[in-house]
């Protein structure tokens, strides 16, 4: 029985299988030859049904045989799989070539954030008056963050309900989340030499939560440091940023005295708007919007600098960006900037395309 196994029946149904899977012209029809062989159902399988009518002996060498020509037509699959599966790849790599000279799809899939198309925008405007761009590190010491901005001991912007400390390091000083983007203009004046015109967006931490106030929110801070610069200087460089950023030809700004230990004298900014209706309108009517602080530099903080107050002044401003983003768009709730949702987000974000440039009229939208 044995030698009908392993007779010509089996080298004709190997010689078939080897045939049609050299000839499967792709996946399916490779698929097709495995069934057909290894099936159920399949040639070789049947021919291996024969197996258990045989005696011991028999049965082991037919097996041997058999199991042979299974593992030939196994490898031949294996084989041929590969090369139909590079063949499928490279045709729909083929087909799925992107003209990258053609012009960009009509729909928009993907949106900037808000934030940082006004940080874009800000940068833009102070860029075109001369500033450079400056950064500094989230976590901050006491002397960067506080002691160097002029803030004396137990100020209450050093309390734990305000400031959110970390562990105390080897040396038993606590590094705090900067409460501010101010430490960058220390660090700025304690290494480059005047004159300084930079401008600093970054984040920054408070415990506090609510509407209008989140733990983690953005601040933009504006120095200048030279041997001339005036509080004329400071109120002719926030004017026209006012103009520039809210798109406004004419806008009322208004300088209220105020006080910020970093600087002196120290303003706060306000822009003329219209409450009418309950609804809020900038750069006409008669009330006013508190929208940034201000002042000249105080001689204390750039001495703790390693600078002369009797040789260099200069001035500073900082404001929230999440605030004048709010103002400009008509974002009601500051908490919506950082609830992910891709609703909102569709809503009030940016398409890629909207490139802040005073060379094109506008820091907002282009047209679509």
């Amino acid at each position: 029985m044995s030698d009908s196994v392993a007779s010509p029946d089996l080298d004709q149904i190997v010689t078939a299988a080897l045939s049609a899977v050299a000839s499967a012209a792709d996946l399916a029809a490779l698929d097709a030859a495995r069934v057909a062989a290894l099936g159920k159902k399949g040639t070789i399988s049947e021919a291996m049904k024969v197996l258990g009518t045989l005696a011991p002996e028999e049965r082991k060498a037919a097996g041997a045989v058999i199991n042979a020509a299974r593992d030939q037509v196994v490898a031949a699959l294996d084989a041929r799989k590969i090369v139909l599966e590079g063949e499928a790849l490279a045709a729909k790599l083929s087909a799925e070539t992107i003209d990258l000279t053609l012009p960009a799809p009509a729909i928009a899939v993907g949106r900037l954030h808000p934030i940082s198309q006004t940080i874009d925008e800000i940068i833009e405007i102070f860029g075109e008056m001369g500033f450079s761009l400056a950064e500094g590190p989230d976590i901050e010491d006491d002397f960067h963050n506080f002691t160097a901005l002029n803030f004396p001991p137990g100020h209450p912007a050093r309390e734990m309900h305000d400031t959110f400390y970390l562990n105390p390091n080897e040396a038993g000083e606590r590094p705090v989340l900067r409460t501010h983007t101010s430490p960058v203009q220390i660090r700025t004046m304690m290494s480059a030499k005047p004159p300084i015109r930079v401008i600093i967006p970054g984040r920054t931490f408070r415990s506090d939560s609510d509407q209008t106030h989140t733990p983690m929110f953005h601040q933009v801070e504006g120095l200048v440091i030279d041997e001339a610069t005036h509080m004329g200087h400071l109120k002719g460089c926030l004017i026209e940023f006012v103009k520039a950023f809210f798109e406004l030809d004419q806008v009322p700004v208004r300088f209220r005295p105020s006080f910020f230990p970093f600087t002196e004298p120290s303003a706060e900014v306000d822009i003329g708007c219209s409450r009418k209706g309950g609804e809020l309108k900038l750069g006409e009517g008669d009330d006013w919007l508190e929208i940034l602080g201000c002042g000249m530099v105080h001689p204390n903080v750039i001495r703790n600098c390693g600078l002369d107050p009797q040789v260099y002044q200069g001035f500073a401003f900082g404001m929230g960006i999440e605030r004048i983003a709010m103002l400009k768009y008509g974002i009601p709730d500051l908490r919506t900037f950082f609830d992910a949702d891709l609703r909102w987000l569709g809503h009030y974000g940016f398409s890629a395309f909207d490139i802040p440039s005073l060379v094109t009229g506008t820091t907002g939208r282009v047209a679509r």
